[in-house]
């Protein structure tokens, strides 16, 4: 870590802007006490700014760079808790508390911050009680999500680096650059470009070795970042000095691939990205890229199997849709469908997407449980409404669970009609066995581990066990073996789970379609029936039955989902967009249903959208 007392003028200016914005309306004396005592630091990609366990001695300001926070656990390993980017203030906690500092934090790529020492520290707090009260107000956020899974702010710059030969760089930055200015400024340099704007041509091609060239190169890319919200950085096609900078420069990369290639490590990964420090790596996010007439992606795990990848995108980059799509996940502003569980009465997800898409409203990740998960198929498949509408049609006009158990020793339903159902459903709508990585959009299923007592998140694997695995409704469907653990139905946890839809790389909105009853149900009746009282009610017409008691199925699928019912509440305020389509009277087997129960979910989705229904 080197203190630098003279940095250019930009990063002034650019001190001023980030101060003012953690810092704001602080008073003139304890402005010019900040002037008089802050330093410039520097801190090369991977080395440690502060380590967990040692005395807390000043207070950062990062004005350049990516920094990484990491806790060491109990049993000695190190979870990543948060990313750290510009114009964040980090330190500070055990100056306050006078303990030991509480995490370690690295540099991710060669990054630049401004020291506040201990005594200055305490001075400042002294002067100005609006510099209290917003450190005060960051500690208690960031003390908030400490639990919570890891948290990557926005990228600022992104490395597009080729891993197939041939691949399109060129062509794919001038698609993905117009929609990612819909979110920002956008800047876009290669190395002609950089050797263009210092003067100096070869200049980026120079070896690490001159520190002079990685000074000018690292300034003036300083000074773009400063000057946008977007930087993508071209690297070579080749593993050269240029390459190695961009990775060594980025707070993501892009990793373009050519699905159709051979899905080994490319030269560049090899010599660029493999021999990096520890702890340097920038996040990678494989981009596949496909043809427009492509139906389905296909063999996604084997690229998977041979990186340290944070997520993976498909994309057809002469589709604008798609473009956009991973536009607003590079950008944080992506858009979450999350669709509950609920039997039969989860066909009305299929109307709530049909008027999402008539609105203009693009799903980038969808999640589910149970019949949700079945339905968020159909959304993350891309495929065109009438297509879904007529397999998903096909699909539950089987009558799935129709089934039943002669002798129900593990279920009341055998689940082998279901099987073959899914399967074929999978078959017309993916065009073959897929995984969950096969899908164009981003995909999750719910499921829980009975072995382990927990919730299990698919979001790898072959699709069609997933989806049994979802829906498998312990005491009517058979549960799924997987690696000697048995999975069932994931409502027991998590039958809407936004939660889950939140902690989504790139997800900045989410949209939920929830199933459960607005109101308790109570019934007018001072016992239970006997089974001959309720078998005599079952035949008459509906209207003229005594009882409303549920039927055996019911009983058993609402009282698993007793448990994720006492959440609703929780996961609907983690919603942006909420419905609760009312469907009265649909039971959880009313498959011959789908279009009664898909027009409801679509007239209550018009509603909610106009503004004429309280959701």
């Amino acid at each position: 870590m080197n203190q630098n007392e003279e940095r250019p003028h930009y990063l002034d200016a650019l001190l001023r802007q980030h101060l003012h914005a953690a810092l704001p309306d602080l008073e003139p004396a304890a402005i010019a006490l900040l002037r008089s005592h802050l330093s410039w630091v520097e801190v090369a990609g991977g080395q440690p700014l502060m380590t967990q366990g040692e005395p807390g001695d000043a207070m950062y300001l990062l004005v350049s760079g990516r920094l990484r926070t990491y806790i060491r656990q109990d049993d000695g390993s190190q979870r990543v808790v948060r990313e750290i980017s510009r114009g964040q203030v980090v330190g500070e906690m055990s100056l306050y508390t006078d303990e030991p500092r509480s995490a370690t934090l690295v540099a991710i790529r060669d990054s630049v911050l401004v020291r506040l020492g201990k005594a200055e520290f305490l001075a400042l707090l002294s002067l100005s009680a609006q510099a209290s009260i917003a450190l005060t107000r960051q500690i208690i956020q960031r003390l908030q999500t400490e639990g919570a899974r890891s948290v990557l702010d926005r990228p600022v710059t992104m490395g597009v680096i080729p891993i197939s030969d041939g691949v399109d760089q060129a062509d794919f930055v001038r698609r993905l650059a117009p929609h990612l200015a819909q979110h920002g400024r956008t800047a876009v340099i290669d190395a002609a470009t950089l050797d263009a704007e210092l003067g100096e041509p070869g200049i980026t091609g120079r070896p690490f070795t001159d520190i002079d060239a990685n000074r000018r190169i690292a300034v003036r890319l300083d000074e773009i970042e400063a000057a946008h919200d977007f930087v993508l950085l071209l690297s070579d096609a080749t593993a050269t000095p240029w390459t190695t900078r961009c990775t060594r420069h980025c707070d993501e990369l892009l990793l373009l691939a050519d699905p159709e290639a051979p899905p080994v490590l490319h030269a560049i990964e090899s010599e660029c990205l493999v021999a990096r420090p520890p702890r340097t790596d920038a996040t990678e996010v494989l981009v596949l890229l496909h043809p427009a007439d492509r139906p389905s992606p296909k063999g996604t795990a084997a690229w998977l199997a041979r990186r340290p990848l944070a997520d993976h995108a498909h994309i057809r980059p002469t589709l604008d849709r798609d473009m956009a799509r991973l536009a607003r996940l590079q950008s944080r502003t992506a858009v979450g469908l999350v669709l509950a569980g609920g039997g039969a009465r989860g066909l009305a997800h299929l109307g709530v997407h049909r008027a999402l898409k008539e609105r203009g409203i693009e799903i980038d990740v969808v999640g589910g449980t149970s019949i949700g998960s079945i339905m968020a198929t159909f959304v993350a498949s891309d495929r065109d409404e009438e297509s879904v509408l007529r397999i998903a049609r096909w699909s539950m006009m089987s009558r799935p669970t129709g089934d039943y158990n002669w002798l129900p020793l593990m279920s009341l339903i055998k689940g082998r009609r279901l099987a073959g159902i899914v399967k074929e459903a999978i078959q017309r709508t993916l065009g073959h066995a897929a995984d969950i990585e096969d899908f164009w959009k981003g995909f999750y299923c719910i499921a829980t581990n009975y072995s382990r007592a927990c919730e299990v998140v698919l979001r790898a694997g072959p699709l069609k066990r997933a989806i049994m695995a979802s829906v498998a409704i312990p005491g009517a469907l058979p549960p799924v073996l997987v690696d000697g653990e048995l999975l069932c139905d994931g409502g027991t946890f998590n039958n809407f789970p936004v939660d889950v839809m939140r902690q989504w790389r790139g997800v900045g909105r989410v949209i939920g379609v929830d199933l459960s009853g607005r109101e308790p149900g109570r019934l007018d009746a001072d016992k239970v029936p006997g089974t001959w009282d309720l078998l005599r009610d079952s035949l008459r017409p509906r209207a003229r039955r005594r009882y409303r008691f549920p039927s055996l199925v019911n009983y058993l699928v609402n009282v698993t989902l007793l448990y994720s019912t006492s959440r609703q509440r929780q996961s609907r305020a983690l919603t942006q967009l909420y419905f609760n389509p009312p469907l009265p009277r649909v039971g959880m087997l009313d498959w011959h249903r789908f279009d009664e129960i898909v027009r409801q979910g679509y007239e209550h989705a018009v509603g909610v959208l106009d503004g004429k229904d309280s959701p």
